[in-house]
């Protein structure tokens, strides 16, 4: 089936115990934000339609849990399979729906195989310790179960990976999952979880919609567990209403990363790593390089390579053969413009791009964007831009550098180009980040956390830590010959209670 029929197919569709089911919910158009031609319909889910889908997950809930574990990793292992045969099909859909480079796409799809394959084995690998007994003969040992359902709640930029990095974790772990997408890309994730139907019947779900169906799976007590990705006053509200309940959550919000450029660095390197870090997906990408600190030694020199680069990345349709495509919507288009705007209000000059790319009079594309001249104070160093502009401030000294770079409300991540060791060792272990990147800019790994601190969030994904995220650690304590403790029980011995009986 070609991809636009595919996405008839699904339009106005929730995908409810292994099956696609039609809406009675209000929908709306999608667009394609390279062309704006109309692809299908997403439809905002009814609240018994979302009480449904919960009803669904409590039901297949215990009985992927009590499959053996070799079974479930088997299980995740046929879904990643399952997903290479449609990697072609997934990639095109997104571009049509999302905006980013069918190359972007696809590399998402693999992304999440490999996020898949990974928890297939490592949630069978640990279920718990045996630790030493504090009483001699018993047995004392941790056992990890999972949650129950877990709700995923999900952004535009990366609805493929960011799913599979929460839900590969919250299956291995035996939790069933409820997707919520982002409006923007409901269409492709809907495709993207049919891929799970061989786990069975309701473990894995997705209903579409806009913030009240998120919120009623959030404020539910059909979910026991709650994963999130956005912005920080939808992180805030999540948290809050989570709280009420003491239900656990996992949060990601928005990054505001510096990009610290030192003497020693390659510029060459640097440069064209830099120009990576802000414009990939359109500079839609959380831990995208927003703040550029480079030391006045080599300020000049690599601004005019970063401009050089900037300007090499080809911008289009994302199905052309292009580097950047469009950013997501109007919306989304008009923000970023008012950032870039509101930066040369304050004087930052603008070295290239800042506008619409000539000849590109629909859509909403944006121009590889290069500032100079700006400085500490400006508001563009302190927001999140979320789209594809590099400012780079000057500074002084690598102390310099770092203070700037701690010096934000956000800390998902970090970058350093340098070759100096000293650096590269202060720069690890003083940037207030969840992560850093020397010499390699926003590389993942599926074996390595991924999360921030400070206004990014709280909590983990990837890694032996994101897999504990989605389970309760229980303690057991086991005396099998049932003997008294007269150690401790009553009643205390004499010798052992006030010395003073006077009173």
């Amino acid at each position: 089936m070609s991809v636009p029929k595919q996405m008839s197919r699904l339009s106005r569709g929730l995908y409810v115990r292994g099956a696609l089911r039609e809406s009675a919910g209000e929908a709306w158009l999608v667009h394609n934000p390279a062309t704006d031609e109309v692809l299908g319909e997403v439809a905002d889910a009814t609240d018994d339609e979302v009480d449904d889908v919960l009803a669904g997950a409590a039901e297949a809930a215990p009985g992927w849990w009590s499959l053996s574990a070799l079974e479930r990793a088997e299980r995740l292992h046929r879904v990643a399979q399952t997903l290479r045969g449609m990697r072609s099909e997934l990639a095109e859909l997104l571009t049509r729906e999302m905006g980013k480079t069918y190359k972007e796409s696809a590399d998402e799809v693999d992304w999440s195989i490999t996020a898949l394959d990974y928890y297939a084995e490592i949630g069978r690998h640990d279920t718990g310790h045996v630790i030493g007994p504090a009483v001699a003969g018993q047995m004392h040992y941790t056992v990890k179960e999972p949650m129950g359902v877990v709700a995923i709640i999900l952004p535009f930029n990366y609805p493929y990976v960011l799913l599979c990095w929460e839900a590969a974790a919250a299956l291995a772990a035996g939790n069933a999952v409820v997707v919520k997408p982002s409006e923007y890309t409901s269409l492709s994730t809907l495709r993207f979880v049919e891929a799970f139907e061989g786990l069975g019947p309701g473990v894995v779900q997705c209903v579409t919609g806009r913030g009240r169906v998120g919120g009623r799976l959030v404020e539910s007590r059909g979910t026991h567990m709650v994963a999130f990705t956005g912005s920080v006053p939808t992180g805030r509200a999540v948290a809050r209403a989570c709280a009420e309940s003491f239900k656990p959550h996992l949060i990601e919000t928005s990054g505001n990363d510096p990009f610290l450029v030192m003497p020693s660095a390659p510029l060459d390197v640097a440069a064209r790593g830099a120009a990576f870090a802000a414009f990939l997906n359109c500079g839609q990408v959380c831990t995208s390089a927003e703040r550029f600190y480079v030391h006045t030694e080599v300020y000049d020199e690599f601004a005019a390579r970063l401009v050089e680069e900037a300007r090499k990345v080809r911008v289009g349709n994302g199905l052309d053969k292009v580097d950047m495509g469009p950013m997501v919507n109007e919306h989304e288009y008009r923000r970023f413009t008012a950032i870039v705007d509101r930066a040369v209000e304050q004087g930052a000059t603008v070295a290239c791009g800042g506008g619409r790319p000539e000849g590109l009079d629909s859509g909403w594309f944006y121009e590889p964007t290069v500032l100079l001249d700006v400085t500490p104070d400006m508001d563009i160093v302190h927001g999140e831009s979320f789209g594809p502009v590099a400012p780079l401030v000057r500074v002084s000294s690598f102390d310099e550098a770092m203070r700037l770079a701690n010096d934000s409300d956000f800390g998902l991540g970090a970058n350093i180009f340098t070759r100096d060791l000293l650096e590269v060792s202060r720069a690890t272990t003083g940037l207030e980040s969840g992560m850093v990147w020397v010499n390699a800019p926003l590389l993942d790994n599926d074996a390595g956390p991924f999360g921030g601190r400070k206004l990014s969030g709280t909590g983990r994904q990837l890694g032996a830590e994101g897999l504990d995220q989605f389970r309760h650690t229980k303690l057991v304590m086991v005396d099998s010959a049932a003997s008294p403790q007269d150690f401790w029980w009553f009643p205390y011995p004499d010798d052992e209670c006030y010395p003073d009986n006077s009173r």
